[in-house]
């Protein structure tokens, strides 16, 4: 099943091959201009409930059906009017939750105009109060979590972990360019950004759609690390020296409710400390890269350790052509202490998969 919006709704039951007119027009009949008016600009369906369908117009207008298009209510009261419906957005977790974004920037209106409503439409809430004059161009609701919520304004990318109450910059690397779309790939974890004229971006979002109320009450928080794979190329020149060295990198997620100085510590699973380190961080949600490299004045120490444990890696433990040392196969605990919090998690790096053959 397609859909497709003129001035009216189209709907196709075999891919496009023909289509049916199911409503009258749902705009205000258009307007005089340079730049075409009485279309539909936004349609999006229920993902709990077939054939509830929303649909926003390009003067204003937003409609919903309840039958898969064949009847249609105006639902526009209480929203701004004459403004560009930019995105129409059906909950993902309650049937008669959907999401409004208005642009007013073709009529000289820079506000940031968001709403949802809880009710289908009968009434409209606006959200996003704290948002910069900016135009906004979408809204999307996160499919995980009910109160992450994304928005895309003409000058960048917004992020709410209170189902709008509060927006905050996502992501200050971004560039300061217009996002049209966005896209939450839930088997990933990523939400793709569409800009205007500055690419596709894709970020994960695993550790933001697990910022419930119960962990933003916490001090600090670590979530889980990837568990790397030894590599005996960590270190060494890549193929020439002009091109540098293989260095690993590790990201953490961390979050703090306060900004400050963290310390960053790397304990073997005996707890010998191997790395420590001074990191800043901010409010909110941090990704701090470690290098996987080992503190030179702990070498002896972990030395010792691995072979009073008779490991047969202890060999690997070796200076590298960039002059540092690198944790080698094992587990290890990752601990991070900020304003007198502790939290912390393990970790392990992989033994090589054997290429077959050798």
């Amino acid at each position: 099943m397609v859909y497709f919006g003129s001035n009216k709704f189209h709907r196709s039951l075999d891919q496009g091959k023909e289509w049916d007119i199911t409503s009258q027009d749902l705009t205000k009949g258009g307007k005089k201009g340079n730049v075409p008016y009485g279309t539909l600009t936004s349609i999006d369906e229920s993902p709990l409930q077939f054939g509830l369908i929303y649909v926003g117009s390009d003067d204003g207008l937003v409609h919903v059906s309840k039958d898969g298009g064949n009847t249609w209510k105006n639902i526009s009261s209480g929203l701004d009017a004459d403004q560009w419906v930019s995105r129409v957005e059906a909950s993902n977790f309650k049937k008669d939750r959907v999401y409004v974004a208005l642009n007013g920037y073709r009529f000289d209106n820079f506000e940031s105009m968001v709403y949802s409503s809880d009710d289908g439409g009968s009434t409209w809430v606006q959200i996003g109060k704290n948002l910069p004059m900016e135009p906004v161009n979408v809204i999307k609701e996160d499919p995980v979590n009910e109160n992450l919520l994304y928005v895309g304004t003409d000058h960048g990318l917004y992020v709410s972990l209170d189902r709008g109450e509060t927006f905050s910059i996502m992501d200050k690397t971004l560039p300061h360019v217009p996002v049209h779309d966005l896209v939450v790939q839930s088997t990933a974890g990523d939400l793709v950004i569409g800009t205007h004229g500055r690419s596709i971006y894709r970020a994960s979002v695993k550790e933001l759609e697990k910022l419930d109320n119960k962990l933003l009450a916490k001090s600090v928080h670590l979530f889980g690390v990837d568990n790397p794979t030894y590599s005996s190329r960590w270190g060494n020149v890549r193929y020439v020296k002009w091109y540098g060295y293989f260095e690993p990198e590790m990201s953490i997620p961390v979050y703090t409710k306060d900004s400050g100085i963290a310390k960053v510590n790397v304990y073997s699973k005996k707890g010998t400390l191997l790395y420590s380190a001074d990191k800043s961080l901010e409010k909110g949600l941090n990704y701090m890269q470690y290098d996987l490299s080992l503190d030179a004045d702990k070498l002896a120490a972990y030395t010792k350790e691995l072979k009073k444990a008779k490991s047969n890696n202890v060999d690997n433990l070796k200076k590298k052509d960039n002059e540092n040392f690198y944790l080698i196969q094992g587990d290890f605990k990752l601990e991070v202490i900020i304003n007198g919090q502790k939290t912390s998690t393990d970790f392990k790096i992989k033994e090589p998969k054997k290429r077959p053959g050798r």
